[in-house]
């Protein structure tokens, strides 16, 4: 089952491939007795991902031009096809224009057309944690598509959080980072009470009998509700929704598309996935430049914790980013909206090498 992102399911609709830039390739590759950090394996572990563009290869054999670029919770690489994404970055003369780099956008372990619990094993699939999506990812990559190296990596969300990871875990293997709407700390507080809350409201639902549900357990609703509380900000809410009418009228269709597309078992194990996220540990271990995005107005990621402030210090080439509420932001789905932020991803990619555009050439 595909899923869209239900934070981004009230943001522009949908939209397919845009004209500007070439058609996306679809692939798949599969990894042959997967270990899991937990110890539990797979024999056959698929990673779904989409490319745009062609790798180029210095004279060495060294990919130059690739970007990884990863999604949020419950997401998928599709969730990058949409005008306020694809169509601000990837187009002629736009700052990943896809003329002249190579973009991969895989869906994560448990997510989009990767291997899930939806898939059949339902609560019996593998326990996966960040640092085994970190891992597919990185044998995909190099075994599936044979991408040594890699200009950026980029994400968003969870995906933001993967782009830490990635810095920390493979400081050698990229020119610079870009992480977007995330921490550089472990999963607490507020942010893991709001995981938690979903995690036990399916877990704990008689009708989600162990995960062997023939339908959606009514718990998948409590998960969506409480993502519409945290994918926008308060003075957004309040626009769309002005009376009780409307507010019920719009989380009601928000919480029944989420539902429509989704599977609690996928859910409730993309969420509970966080648990093993601390890339402290990896911090001064960064070697490539890293510009980190924030939103004044994200509720997931409040600057007034002053962790990012904080913890960018300990990154040698790290610089941190925080955006004020404008009437262009979103909370946290501000992620999405490339417009917001993408005079910061063209400063670094010219800090970190030449941006392959038309303008710098």
């Amino acid at each position: 089952m595909r899923m869209l992102s239900p934070i981004l399911i009230l943001l522009a609709a949908v939209s397919t491939t845009a004209a500007e830039y070439p058609a996306p390739t679809p692939g798949d590759h599969v990894i042959h007795d997967f270990r899991f950090a937990s110890g539990e394996r797979m024999p056959e572990l698929r990673i779904h991902y989409r490319t745009i563009g062609t790798p180029r290869r210095d004279g060495g054999g060294t990919v130059r031009n690739a970007v990884l670029i990863l999604h949020g919770t419950t997401g998928s690489g599709a969730n990058f096809l949409r005008p306020e994404f694809a169509g601000e970055l990837f187009g002629e003369g736009q700052p990943l224009d896809a003329r002249h780099f190579f973009l991969i956008l895989p869906d994560g372990i448990g997510h989009g057309e990767s291997s899930k619990p939806s898939d059949g094993l339902h609560a019996r699939f593998p326990h996966y944690g960040y640092r085994d999506m970190i891992e597919a990812q990185y044998r995909m990559l190099t075994d599936g598509l044979k991408v040594n190296y890699l200009r950026l990596v980029m994400g968003t969300s969870m995906g933001g959080m993967h782009t830490w990871l990635w810095g920390g875990t493979h400081p050698e293997f990229m020119d610079a980072l870009l992480p977007l709407a995330s921490l550089p700390t472990q999963i607490s507080g507020r942010n893991r009470a709001w995981r938690r809350v979903i995690i036990d409201a399916i877990r704990n639902d008689p009708a989600w009998d162990h995960g062997d549900y023939k339908q959606q357990p009514p718990s998948l609703r409590t998960a969506a509700e409480m993502l519409y509380l945290l994918s926008n900000n308060p003075v957004q809410r309040q626009k769309e929704a002005p009376t009780r009418e409307a507010a019920d009228r719009v989380l009601d269709a928000f919480v029944e598309q989420v539902v429509q597309r989704s599977d609690a078992n996928n859910v409730m194990y993309a969420v509970a996935a966080s648990a093993d996220y601390d890339p402290g540990p990896g911090l001064e271990r960064i070697r490539a430049p890293l510009v980190a995005i924030n939103f004044e107005d994200d509720l997931i990621n409040p600057p007034e914790l002053g962790i990012l402030e904080q913890e960018i210090r300990r990154v040698s080439r790290g610089r941190a980013v925080v955006y004020p509420r404008t009437e262009k932001t979103r909370g946290h789905g501000t992620h999405t909206l490339a417009a917001v932020w993408k005079d910061d991803l063209i400063r670094l990619l010219k800090e970190s090498g030449s941006t392959g555009t038309a303008g710098d050439r």
